[in-house]
């Protein structure tokens, strides 16, 4: 082959390889994925989150197990311990008007919770749909059925009262029962309770897309339990956070000091009877109404039982929640969310 054909050739075999390069093909024929430039790996968008709260998160953290605990909301049981740092809590009413919390803790472990009281049915379903460890001091009888049924791992007060569980003597009881975190882990670790879990991960707004929340203004507002159990939220605009008002006073962490926020805070309306002369049951699964508040904007949605998970809805579409905690308030569907809460959309 003379020169001037060897050229020839070349020249062929480099278009060939281009026009395959055109049409997105290998070499051997296979398809070759072609990388826009708004599809090319964001390096922010490959940081692992918490699953519940949609933080940074750092590889110790990232598969630890939940756990949920039974807080008390008496009043001669504030300030309490270790709220602040729960990644997601439900409030809802047990005896009289009186709430208790349900506080799920993935992403932080804070050193103390309490004080700790006892198990309601609703509340552990609500534990599960994140496959918690449920932490409780005591049981209705209908709780104690469900747990002892099994189904879901617990750590009960009454069988560790002075060894998981401890007193305090600036508190009277029942309002008077802490547990450490660490000895939440020897129990699960005694009680052969797995440490670590996959979860399903909730949806997240991406920062860029948060500004383009739609809602009205609001600043302030209250939801009224009873006359005595008014929750406040506070939106501050420097850190986009709702701050936690209990009648009219600032919540903050009894050992810390700590403010109480949320960056979404979710009112949920469902039915509840009563099953006795003191306890209820609330209908967690049929949906309804509810209010989303988040980046100080509010707006009407509907809420669903998603797997023990209630979550925000726009008719058939899920919604998503900004990065950070969550509260979640389960209110009566009589008298309405309409009249529970009161939202002031201007600045104070």
């Amino acid at each position: 082959m003379n020169q001037r054909r060897r050229r020839m050739v070349g020249g062929l075999m480099i278009a060939v390889l281009l026009l395959s390069a055109c049409r997105g093909e290998t070499l051997d024929g296979q398809k070759k994925r072609i990388t826009k430039p708004s599809e090319r790996p964001n390096v922010a968008e490959k940081t692992e989150i918490y699953p519940l709260t949609g933080l940074p998160a750092d590889e110790a953290g990232l598969h630890r197990r939940a756990v949920g605990v039974m807080v008390n909301n008496h009043s001669q049981a504030r300030p309490q311990s270790g709220l602040y740092k729960a990644d997601i809590v439900y409030e809802a009413l047990t005896e009289g008007r009186i709430t208790r919390f349900l506080a799920i803790f993935q992403s932080q472990t804070p050193d103390v919770i309490g004080p700790v009281r006892s198990a309601r049915p609703y509340f552990i379903e609500l534990n599960n749909g994140y496959g918690a460890i449920y932490v409780a001091h005591g049981w209705s009888p209908d709780a104690k059925k469900m747990l002892e049924s099994g189904g879901t791992d617990y750590i009960q007060g009454l069988y560790h009262d002075g060894t998981w569980f401890k007193r305090v003597a600036f508190r009277k009881a029942p309002h008077n029962s802490y547990i450490p975190y660490k000895n939440i882990i020897k129990g699960a670790e005694e009680s052969g309770f797995p440490l670590t879990q996959t979860f399903a991960a909730l949806p997240f707004y991406k920062s860029d897309e948060e500004k383009n929340i739609p809602g009205e203004p609001a600043q302030k507002m209250t939801i009224t339990y009873s006359n005595d159990y008014v929750v406040g939220y506070n939106y501050n605009s420097e850190d986009g956070l709702y701050y936690r008002e209990v009648n009219g006073e600032p919540m903050r962490d009894r050992e810390t000091n700590t403010p109480v926020t949320a960056a979404n805070v979710f009112v949920v309306s469902a039915d509840h009877r009563f099953i006795d002369a003191y306890r209820r049951t609330i209908d967690l699964k049929s949906g309804g109404p509810a209010y989303l508040f988040q980046k100080g904007k509010w707006r009407a949605v509907t809420w669903k039982n998603v797997d023990g998970r209630l979550l925000p809805y726009d008719g058939d579409r899920p919604l998503k929640w900004v990065p950070g905690r969550t509260w979640i308030h389960i209110v009566e569907s009589d008298p309405g969310l309409a009249h529970v809460v009161k939202i002031d959309g201007q600045k104070g």
